[in-house]
């Protein structure tokens, strides 16, 4: 059904949410389309014929390559048409001035750890969008991971905490690997560890609903090891720093919106 991004509609089919004989895919050229391919989907290089194929279509192309796209397609679009949209910084009043009146539109802000099926993905919908359209979308992309219905003036939010998000913790994991590989554990065991520490914390995190202030508090002791370790990382500003570097990846998602 997508004219899209290879990941999210990959994860939808191994699920068993869609079938792979129902999804079309369409690209420019055969590079993107060998893995649809290999699943056994339908693939095109028309856009317009996935158009006159299917109702829910995703457009996952580049922003500055979405407007074209958008104007290759119009002349093919219907009210029966969910239009969804993945492209960075194209706001919804963009895609309804561009599309046909009443079209149904909605947008999605997914991130990397998609991929392994544990994305974190926001999704904001259009004037003429249902309740039923909505919920539709949801259910396909919760394959992937986590997807929340927000008002779109939280995707930006989103890009900064989640989307750059996941090279902050990638950072900080790293950091921690190497604070273990200073003090004498060889590399490979240290980046394990490190990676796991963050699973394990993350599970806590969902599973049992706590805010992470208390699952914290509930690893110090008295004059341990870990309120030493949180003395340092404060004194180094580390909770200001991400504090800042979320805002700066927010405030650069809205500049690039603005253009």
């Amino acid at each position: 059904m997508e004219p899209g991004d290879p990941a999210l509609c990959l994860h939808r089919t191994r699920q068993g949410k869609v079938e792979a004989k129902q999804v079309l895919a369409s690209a420019p050229t055969d590079r993107n389309l060998c893995r649809f391919r290999a699943l056994g989907c339908q693939t095109t290089h028309s856009n317009q014929e996935v158009l006159q194929t299917c109702s829910l279509v995703i457009f996952a192309t580049k922003p500055q390559l979405l407007p074209v796209v958008l104007g290759e397609v119009a002349p093919v679009v219907s009210t029966e048409h969910i239009l969804v949209s993945v492209a960075a910084g194209i706001s919804l009043r963009t895609l309804e001035e561009l599309l046909p009146p009443n079209t149904r539109v909605l947008r999605v802000s997914p991130n990397l750890p998609c991929v392994v099926q544990e994305g974190a993905m926001v999704m904001t919908r259009g004037r003429h969008v249902g309740n039923h359209e909505a919920e539709l979308l949801q259910n396909l992309l919760e394959a992937c991971g986590l997807c929340i219905e927000v008002p779109e003036a939280y995707v930006d939010i989103h890009t900064g905490l989640s989307g750059s998000g996941v090279a902050f913790v990638c950072t900080f994991s790293e950091a921690l690997a190497e604070g273990a590989i200073k003090m004498g554990m060889p590399s490979a065991l240290a980046h394990r560890i490190a990676a796991q520490t963050l699973l394990g914390t993350a599970k806590m995190l969902q599973q049992e609903g706590q805010h992470p202030a208390q699952l914290r508090t509930d690893v110090l002791t008295p004059a341990g090891t870990t309120i030493y370790g949180l003395h340092v990382l404060e004194q180094g500003g580390l909770r200001a720093a991400t504090m800042s570097a979320v805002e700066a990846a927010t405030c650069r998602a809205k500049e690039l919106s603005r253009k």
